[in-house]
């Protein structure tokens, strides 16, 4: 069953947002989501970063989570190109009582292509003169603009959404530690059928085609054009997950095609890739502050939970438990197939 993409309002209105969903879809938005945990107006939570990005604007949206109830408080940015002074400024809102700044200077960033910048830029979330969020490569800026110090508390990356379109052949760039290389990801599906010992390459998903022709769909996953993921008898195999060998590190890689296979119209697939960590290797996501103790409830992968939330949060674990565990970040890739 199709889950909905769960684009911010950056684009439109709230009162008509739920309108635009379907539209946003069929147009190809593409859609980044970063979600971190830190202390903010006395508790833990999560606050995620959205970039939206299509011909007219870049958007951006920053949410931060209610834990004790189901409503979250939100600030949006539009960034059109004509706009140039709405390209660093700020906005307050409200979470719990307590005043939240969202401060941004965007007016050199570069974006190379992408939906998320990659330099030149600052994304600061304020609250209580400490600056709990900070994003991008002109720190100093951000402190001085803010006049706030750094927060006692270093934020955890937990979890990367990325929504992405193509036909057969999906690309995107991940990092799996702050201190890693940055690795290109792709993904392939293609059709391989026989018809009197002659092979066949099609773009269709169907398992038949005309002419007595037997299609069997393959999926590929390539690391920097290493493969390392090849499925046969996709229609299958439409769900599962093999753990790959990335350099020094484990990834579990984790699909689910199966929209893709038997539902008409514009469906879905989705890829988690998680990095694995031993006890004797020190995960850089796990060496967080001892005063901040909450961490990520695990929900089974590709299960209704994890579409719907990529965490929630509890209090509990410690700092050595989180040392000897695997990391809880993950990369969640969403690829809409377009006929």
């Amino acid at each position: 069953m199709q889950d909905s993409i769960g684009i911010p309002a950056c684009f439109s209105s709230a009162s008509d947002d739920h309108h635009h969903h379907g539209a946003v879809i069929r147009s190809g938005k593409t859609v980044y989501m970063s979600v971190y945990r830190t202390k903010l107006a006395g508790h833990c939570r999560l606050i995620t970063i959205t970039w939206c990005k299509n011909l007219m604007l870049h958007g951006l949206s920053v949410t931060v989570e209610n834990p004790e109830k189901e409503t979250q408080y939100s600030c949006k940015v539009e960034l059109k190109p004509w706009y140039f002074w709405r390209k660093q400024g700020s906005k307050r809102f409200t979470v719990d009582g307590k005043a939240v700044d969202v401060f941004w200077d965007l007016k050199s960033a570069k974006f190379n292509g992408e939906t998320e910048p990659t330099s030149e830029y600052y994304v600061a979330v304020v609250c209580d003169q400490e600056v709990v969020l900070l994003l991008g490569d002109l720190k100093k800026e951000a402190y001085r603009r803010t006049g706030c110090r750094p927060s006692l508390i270093d934020p955890i990356l937990v979890s990367k959404k990325e929504h992405i379109f193509g036909k057969r052949k999906f690309s995107t760039k991940a990092k799996f530690h702050e201190k890693g290389r940055c690795h290109e990801i792709s993904i392939k599906c293609k059709n391989k059928g026989s018809n009197s010992g002659n092979n066949v390459v099609g773009d269709g998903d169907s398992v038949m085609i005309g002419g007595g022709v037997q299609v069997q769909p393959e999926m590929e996953i390539r690391f920097d054009g290493h493969l390392v993921v090849h499925v046969k008898h996709l229609q299958w195999k439409f769900r599962g997950n093999e753990l790959i060998h990335l350099n020094k590190m484990r990834v579990e890689v984790y699909w689910d095609v199966h929209d893709w296979l038997f539902s008409p119209g514009l469906k879905h697939a989705l890829f988690i890739f998680k990095p694995v960590f031993t006890c004797h290797s020190m995960s850089p996501f796990s060496l967080f502050s001892p005063s901040l103790s909450c961490s990520s409830s695990s929900t089974t992968p590709l299960s209704n939970e994890t579409r719907s939330s990529t965490c929630d949060s509890v209090e509990g674990r410690s700092v050595s438990d989180s040392l000897s565990s695997s990391s809880e970040y993950c990369l969640f890739l969403y690829a809409w197939k377009v006929e």
